[in-house]
């Protein structure tokens, strides 16, 4: 297992780079986002790694963040996602929106990235929603709610814990909104799903 790589960039395309190792140049497959973010060629970079066999050639794609390569494990693990649509994913938007995407079966999210039609974001959605409401993705999601009391107050009404994550999700980016603001628009939210 690579699970990284800290070389010198030596080359770059849209959607790889060559790191140059001292006398070994390898050639990462990363998000195209990313490889602008890298610096100019000739500077220092640390990927993190994910190699995999493709048609029994190995390939190796590149992350900037070890959350990053953990999402891309995660996406590659839904039927019909290989590594150049979980690519695709983690150019479009970062693992925290597509984690909040997943969770909160915004299908719309997924809507003119490549590789991914309404079929293919329903299955990520289906085969990964669990798997993220358990994971990091999801906690630290909630962690940037105001005063972090949200979610402890939807509860405390009688939802459990998953509408309550659920329910504020969907409201999109709420850092802004005063709590009382916050559980306001997520008992709407909840109120329009129950009819």
């Amino acid at each position: 297992m690579i699970s990284g790589i800290t070389g010198t960039l030596h080359t770059r395309g849209i959607d790889w780079v060559e790191i140059d190792l001292g006398g070994i140049t390898l050639q990462v497959s990363i998000p195209s986002t990313l490889a602008q973010e890298l610096g100019d060629i000739g500077a220092r970079v640390h990927l993190f790694t994910q190699l995999l066999l493709k048609d029994t050639e190995p390939m190796l794609y590149g992350f900037p963040t070890a959350e990053a390569r953990r999402f891309f494990q995660m996406l590659t693990t839904v039927s019909g996602i290989g590594p150049r649509t979980a690519l695709n994913l983690l150019s479009a938007k970062d693992p925290q929106s597509l984690a909040s995407a997943i969770v909160t079966g915004d299908l719309e999210s997924f809507t003119g990235i490549p590789g991914i039609g309404k079929k293919g974001a329903a299955r990520i959605i289906l085969e990964l929603r669990e798997k993220i409401e358990n994971s990091e993705f999801f906690i630290e999601d909630t962690r940037s709610l105001p005063d972090g009391n949200a979610i402890s107050a939807l509860t405390a009404l009688g939802y459990t814990t998953i509408e309550a994550r659920q329910a504020i999700l969907s409201l999109g980016n709420v850092a802004s909104l005063e709590l009382e603001e916050v559980i306001r628009r997520a008992l709407v939210h909840i109120g329009t799903l129950s009819k």
